[in-house]
């Protein structure tokens, strides 16, 4: 249940203030998207040991049960966001969806199984090029292989890792076009991947399949800006939306959240004092 210590917050928008009213009051039509690094993980300097906010499975397991949908949209793959979030049989979590590499891949709570296209050959030629690519960076330089699907370059363990993200973003943006993938930007990674799914389409995808007139969408980097826009979209179709932006580091969705929140931890609070106002869906 909510703790009446913490409130939920008010949207600083008007938009957003229609979209937290007709979650309350409607939550049975209610889809709650949310993003996993940055928004129910905290960012660490390696993500191999990202791990979801204690408080996260707990407010999830009060919130899902009395909402028509709740998802996980992710640039990870979907087996590690599910690993990485604790999620699998936990409480109240039986209906969960994971959309992984930004809507490529699925899994759900129902069946515990990802469904997922064959790997992009693009992915494995970038792989391999990837380290003459590299030659000569700064060693703090480290390379997450993503099942095949995906190859991000991350830059936080640099000497300075702003400028090493600034140095890579021209070649690693050739080497992904000669290969036919596209890069994504994020807080210091860079990430080579195929086109033609993104978090903005994975999430209008699912909205479609629930039927659900609110959505709830929570992010914190420049990937999570297309799920913004399918929000946006949505609303002007009719639709209620509550954009969430988790953190401040990235000005570009911070601008353009209807509720900025501190972390992982405050988005957890937010979810849980949802719940708390919230009946049972039917």
């Amino acid at each position: 249940m909510g703790n009446p210590a913490h409130p939920i917050p008010t949207p600083s928008t008007q938009a957003g203030r229609e979209g937290l009213a007709a979650l309350l009051a409607r939550p049975s039509r209610a889809v709650v998207a949310l993003d996993f690094d940055g928004t129910l993980a905290d960012i660490v300097p390696d993500p191999e040991r990202s791990r979801a906010h204690p408080d996260v499975v707990p407010a999830l397991s009060a919130l899902a049960p009395r909402v028509a949908a709740v998802a996980v949209i992710t640039g990870r793959p979907a087996d590690t966001a599910v690993r990485y979030g604790g999620f699998a049989g936990a409480p109240g979590l039986d209906h969960l969806v994971v959309l992984g590499h930004y809507g490529a891949e699925r899994w759900d709570a129902a069946t515990a199984t990802v469904h997922a296209p064959p790997p992009d050959p693009g992915v494995e030629a970038v792989r391999a090029e990837l380290p003459a690519v590299l030659e000569g960076a700064d060693s703090g330089i480290w390379v997450e292989e993503k099942g095949g699907r995906a190859v991000a370059v991350h830059t936080r363990r640099a000497a300075d890792p702003q400028a090493a993200f600034e140095a890579l973003r021209a070649p690693l943006g050739s080497l992904a076009a000669r290969h036919g993938l596209i890069v994504e930007p994020g807080r210091l990674v860079l990430e080579l991947r195929p086109p033609g799914m993104d978090k903005g389409v994975a999430l209008e995808e699912y909205v479609k399949e629930t039927g659900a007139e609110t959505v709830l969408y929570a992010g914190d980097d420049l990937g999570d800006l297309a799920a913004y826009a399918a929000v946006e979209r949505l609303r002007t179709q009719g639709a209620a939306g509550l954009l969430v932006c988790s953190g401040t580091e990235v000005p570009e969705l911070a601008d353009r959240a209807d509720l900025l929140l501190p972390g992982p931890a405050a988005v957890a609070e937010l979810l849980r004092s949802v719940a708390g106002k919230v009946t049972r869906a039917s």
